[in-house]
């Protein structure tokens, strides 16, 4: 690797390099601002103004629409409680309520910070293990994959906050739509009621009704009641101080998330609300969690942009696209004559340090621009409630819109809005129905190739080591929270009966 540092350095930093990599984090943070657009539209959207370019300035440019995608749903996130992309809905749990109480510049400047810190962490593993790590997730087998998403689907019993039952329903309502569209094994339709749902229910539609829809119907009930309204901004960020007390989260985070890149088929999505999970067990103030604690924005948001390295990893090694964007990726190097794999490393090792390299540059980029940006998108805060809403609301139509250019997901958008919003009223959480939702679909047809493979017996799943601990470690992160809530009751009971005999 060291021995091309000097090609690396004449390819990467040249003007046209440098201005692309900003023309594309610019297009980037403003399409993951704007909900429903998300990176990987953007990636697509772009990837065809990259044919008549070379490959390192197309490749860069697309590098920047992605990372700066992932850290732009942040912004509207914290602000108004609309995850410009899915991957930010874990950010919006703990950012708006800070909004909420001034401290909207705080926020902001954390989630921008450890965005960077979770980007230049996973390009850092992309350049020196990238083999090793690629290498160890491709030997997961459908056995694995099930560990691993039912291990997720357990951050539904940490997140429901005190009333378990309802979370555990929320949870099932989102395994229930994620069953909706054709079997994944034997190729039927299942609550298939139009040919339009036979592909499933679309995740993207979903989360704007379920965030977005849900939120605006809140507000809209207040309206009258809050014109004008505007959140208290704070310019000031996070000290530097206390920004880097928290770099055992900050590492953490970054490692969930760069480890669940490097794993085909997982995302940022499952990464966020994991490493957020995660971040929730290891605090000393659980409590606090969904009402503006840091650490839980932070957690999501490093781990977030630790995708985006990692995801290159099998990739650029193996020539493996581990996600969406990843695949439109592999299209651009295609248009360019290049096909991604182990000989590309060796007939090209500059090239693709080039690429690797350039990954950890956007990140600084960001840095900057996210500086400078976020006091514009900040001017969100300053529109009155009742000129936000119908803004909003068409924002959502086109996020819902653009993905399938579709107007059955807008419908659906609006179905899963009136959902939410029914369920807000009966205080049963949203946020355990959109992690079924993604894992639902991963989780279950990983199972029935792994009972396949074992000619219809479970035993799999116990025979094999890592799904093993995976197992155990689900079953324990499902259980404590109940247990813990059982102990509690049980020792207040007790308090209250000392005291009355007192």
């Amino acid at each position: 690797m060291f021995e091309n540092l000097g090609i690396v350095a004449s390819n990467l930093f040249t003007w046209q390099n440098i201005l692309f990599m900003n023309l594309g984090l610019f297009a980037g943070i403003i399409i993951g601002a704007l909900p429903g657009l998300t990176a990987t539209l953007g990636v697509a959207l772009l990837m065809p103004l990259t044919f008549g370019m070379d490959m390192v300035p197309g490749i860069v440019l697309l590098l920047g629409v992605y990372c700066g995608g992932i850290y732009g749903g942040s912004i509207t996130a914290i602000l108004i409680k609309t995850p410009g992309t899915p991957a930010s809905a874990a950010t919006a749990l703990d950012g708006y309520p800070l909004a909420q109480n001034g401290r909207a510049g705080y926020a902001l400047d954390a989630a921008l910070k450890a965005s960077t810190f979770g980007g230049i962490f996973s390009a850092f593993v992309l350049i020196f293990v990238a083999p090793q790590v690629a290498r160890f997730a491709l030997s997961f087998s459908a056995v694995e994959y099930f560990a691993l998403s039912l291990f997720g689907l357990t951050i539904i019993s940490s997140i429901s906050g005190k009333n378990q039952v309802k979370g555990l329903i929320s949870g099932m309502l989102g395994l229930l739509v994620a069953t909706i569209g054709i079997d994944p094994i034997n190729g039927t339709g299942r609550f298939v009621f139009t040919t339009q749902l036979l592909a499933g229910i679309d995740v993207i539609p979903a989360m704007i009704g379920l965030f977005a829809i849900t939120e605006i119907i809140n507000k809209s009930r207040s309206v009258h009641k809050v014109e004008g309204e505007r959140l208290a901004f704070s310019n000031k960020g996070i000290p530097a101080g206390e920004f880097w007390s928290k770099w055992g989260n900050l590492l953490r985070s970054s490692a969930i998330g760069t480890f669940i890149g490097a794993v085909p088929g997982t995302g940022a999505t499952t990464a966020s609300f994991l490493a957020y999970n995660e971040a929730k067990r290891a605090s000393k103030d659980k409590e606090s969690f969904g009402h503006g604690n840091i650490d839980g924005l932070m957690a999501s948001e490093s781990a977030n942009n630790g995708v985006t390295g990692a995801t290159l990893i099998p990739l650029l090694t193996l020539g493996i696209p581990g996600d969406t964007v990843t695949a439109i990726l592999l299209g651009a190097f295609m248009m360019q004559g290049v096909t991604p794999g182990p000989l590309l490393i060796v007939n090209n090792p500059g090239t693709i340090y080039t690429i690797m390299f350039s990954l950890l540059t956007v990140n600084v980029f960001m840095l900057i621009q996210g500086k400078f940006f976020v006091r514009i998108f900040a001017n969100v805060t300053k529109i009155p409630v009742a000129l936000l809403i119908p803004l909003l609301v068409n924002l959502c139509m086109l996020g819902s819109y653009a993905g399938n250019n579709s107007v059955f997901d807008v419908r659906l958008s609006i179905i899963f809005g009136i959902v939410g919003y029914l369920m807000t009223l009966l205080d049963v959480p949203l946020t355990p129905m959109v992690i079924a939702m993604v894992l639902g679909d991963i989780c279950e047809s990983n199972m029935r190739r792994g009972v396949a493979m074992a000619s219809g017996s479970y035993s799999i799943f116990f025979s094999r080591p890592i799904s093993l601990i995976l197992i155990i470690i689900s079953a324990i992160s499902l259980l404590y929270p109940m247990v813990k809530t059982l102990v509690q009751d049980a020792r207040a009971k007790k308090q209250r009966e000392n005291g009355e005999q007192k």
